[in-house]
């Protein structure tokens, strides 16, 4: 498997992290079946972690799994880069993936986020190889990844799968169209808050590994900015911060402070997916 570009100072994903794990794909082999009813009866498998790939009806899944790969997400990761040929895809198990758009000045923004709910590269099995967009690992974790002809395959196969990766396209499609609209009009407080919601519920903890400086690459805005407004959740006991590290205080309280667009974004989520995270 070739590997991506390393595109400094960010890590680039290698063909090396496919060795790690195969021993998670051999006991999936030999994993029992759940007792569920109807056609959506899925394996208990290290895979199953991913809300996308817990879903899959048997056939489905038994179709992907000799194929799929458990890779670590070192934070800064690059999957893939605006205008690469997308050959691969994710299904993260833990962390958090953003999908960036980056100026020609270098300056950076996020428009989508992508958690353990959802698909990273989705979109090259449903006819558009070419990413729009950086996807870099925001918050460390871990994934299951195959190559994205098999992934094609099983959308050509399967009406099922095929609309899942479709709904969630939509979800990504809602988030961009909606931070557009967060980035011209709310304040960074309601902004930031709005973002370690986001985050906190696709991590699924209070505990948040983040810095100061990439958070404020992803918000668009200046570091100082940033500084002078988690201070300000600080103080009012809705956060804790300290270096590389977020903790959430108070759930209700930064759902207050935030703007509407967090709400918008969890509720068509919810009810596109149906994962309901963060609830």
């Amino acid at each position: 498997m070739p590997a991506i570009e390393q595109t400094s100072p960010y890590v680039a994903y290698t063909a090396d992290n496919d060795a790690i794990g195969r021993q998670w794909l051999r006991d999936a082999d030999r994993a029992p079946r759940l007792a569920t009813a109807g056609a959506h009866i899925v394996r208990s498998t290290p895979h199953s972690s991913n809300r996308v790939l817990a879903s899959l009806a048997a056939a489905d899944i038994d179709s992907l799994l000799p194929h799929l790969r458990f890779v670590e997400l070192p934070q800064e990761m690059v999957l893939f880069e605006a205008g690469e040929t997308i050959n691969r895809v994710f299904f993260p198990h833990e962390g958090v993936v953003s999908l960036v758009v980056e100026l020609a000045s270098g300056e950076m923004i996020e428009a989508a986020m992508i958690g353990r709910e959802g698909v990273v590269g989705g979109l090259s099995a449903l006819d558009s190889k070419i990413s729009i967009s950086r996807a870099i690992v925001q918050v460390a974790g871990a994934a299951s990844v195959v190559e994205m002809d098999y992934v094609r395959h099983l959308a050509e196969q399967s009406v099922v799968f095929r609309t899942t990766l479709i709904k969630h396209e939509q979800v990504l499609l809602a988030q961009s169209q909606q931070s557009a609209a967060c980035n011209a009009t709310h304040t960074i407080e309601a902004r930031l808050s709005r973002w370690l919601l986001r985050c906190r519920d696709l991590v699924g903890s209070e505990d948040l590994p983040l810095t100061q400086d990439f958070i404020a690459q992803m918000l668009g805005v200046r570091r100082t900015s940033v500084s002078i407004v988690a201070n300000t959740l600080q103080q009012a006991g809705l956060i804790k911060y300290k270096r590389g590290h977020i903790r959430v205080l108070d759930l209700e309280g930064l759902r207050e402070s935030a703007c509407e667009c967090y709400w918008t974004v969890k509720s068509l989520s919810d009810r596109l997916t149906g994962a309901h995270l963060g609830s």
